[in-house]
């Protein structure tokens, strides 16, 4: 399979409109022209021609486990340990569910403070709903390490925040959780298709991340589950839905959970969204993650560099050293959120996160230096012309 040249090769291969600067593929990836053909073709093809029949002539029913091995590539798992379906909410609590029962003696979840709040609403739900004294526990990002104890049973994290872009040691925190026994959760949200990821080598636990950022398969892609291949015959399917079960079509009154990773699944796959997904990792199947990377810290580094020259009153909270941050760059202003509106109307799409950040994606697929620059010049009118200050930009969007 010919090898893809990140940004000289794969730009052809998205959608993006004319004039615009598209730095929030963080939020939502730009659209592969492969998706509509590959969607058109799972709708008219198989749906329309094949009816109940494409469950089994084209494949549906083996998706989620096919396309997990899809995505086992790109965040370093192990084949036949990735599940695909559901919500990234839903993931996450399958997940954590799973840890907790391995670990019945403790009662601590440890995240933190940068961790993205749904994360932490689903483990309040879930310590709620098991109701045996579980509590979560939040520390700042920084000082998660030295907050693991013998006292925590796991570690429920994500690995790069959200809104700064700071990137947790993955290798390191699960290395120092295991050794004192407790089990280790990663969220990949803002890992996966952004940067390398060895789940595999850093002997985590279990890990979930969605697909509709870096990885481009569409708003509302389907969300994946790792679990180590150590852990899969036994961790518990707390969401214990007929697709998870060890014979679904037999349709038996009483759960009994399927072998492996099986488990994991809950109910009906999206197939439509699948087919998105699916469209998206054929480029991935031909991009190399390392050059990915490399680009993105480049990238990052010239926008950083060019935003501190043009506009001192940005603050940036985006760690400089590469290891340290993810595939963003983030600044405070106390106007960030009007200022960004002012640089969308100017083709400049990022996006705004309380209380006060500005965020730009960096995504290599489809974003070269000289958008970088004219993205800079941009952000330079916005912010020392002081535009953002005009009325219209003050209105605030449902979604942010």
């Amino acid at each position: 399979m010919t090898k893809l040249r990140v940004y000289d090769d794969t730009r052809a291969l998205f959608h993006l409109p004319d004039g615009v600067i598209y730095l929030d593929g963080n939020s939502l990836g730009a659209l592969p022209l492969g998706v509509a053909e590959r969607v058109n073709r799972v709708i008219t093809d198989e749906w329309g021609h094949e009816l109940i029949r494409a469950w089994n002539t084209a494949g549906w029913y083996a998706q989620p486990r096919h396309v997990g091995d899809r995505i086992a590539r790109l965040i370093g798992a192990e084949a036949g340990s990735v599940m695909v379906g559901d919500t990234l909410s839903l993931k996450v609590y399958q997940a954590l569910a799973a840890a907790l029962d391995m670990n019945a003696s403790r009662k601590i979840v440890l995240s933190d403070t940068g961790n993205f709040p749904t994360d932490l609403y689903m483990a309040e739900g879930l310590i709620a709903t098991f109701g045996r004294g579980h509590q979560l526990r939040l520390v700042a990002p920084e000082r998660i390490e030295a907050a693991l104890s013998e006292d925590i049973a796991v570690l429920y994290i994500t690995e790069v925040d959200y809104r700064t872009g700071r990137r947790h040691d993955m290798a390191t925190l699960t290395a120092k959780a295991h050794a004192l026994g407790i089990v280790t959760v990663w969220d990949l949200a803002h890992s996966a298709g952004a940067l390398p990821v060895d789940l595999a080598g850093c002997g985590a636990d279990f890990a979930a991340g969605c697909t509709y950022k870096y990885v481009n398969a569409g708003p509302g892609a389907p969300a994946f589950l790792y679990v180590a291949p150590r852990h899969a015959d036994d961790a518990r399917a707390a969401l214990s839905g007929w697709m998870g079960h060890a014979k679904p079509f037999a349709f038996e009154l009483g759960y009994a959970a399927a072998g492996g990773v099986e488990r994991m699944r809950v109910g009906t796959p999206p197939v439509l969204a699948m087919a998105a997904l699916e469209a998206s990792l054929d480029i991935w199947d031909r991009v190399d993650i390392d050059e990915v990377r490399a680009r993105s810290l480049a990238l990052g580094d010239l926008l950083i560099a060019e935003v501190e020259r043009r506009c001192p009153s940005l603050k940036l909270v985006t760690p400089r050293a590469h290891a340290r941050r993810g595939s963003q760059v983030s600044f405070a202003f106390d106007g960030g959120y009007a200022a960004m509106q002012a640089l969308i109307a100017r083709g400049v799409i990022g996006d705004f996160r309380a209380p006060d950040i500005m965020r730009f994606g960096i995504t290599p697929l489809y974003i070269g230096e000289d958008e970088i620059i004219r993205a800079a010049e941009i952000i330079e009118e916005v912010i020392a012309g002081e535009v953002w200050r005009r009325p219209e930009y003050q209105v605030v969007n449902a979604v942010t």
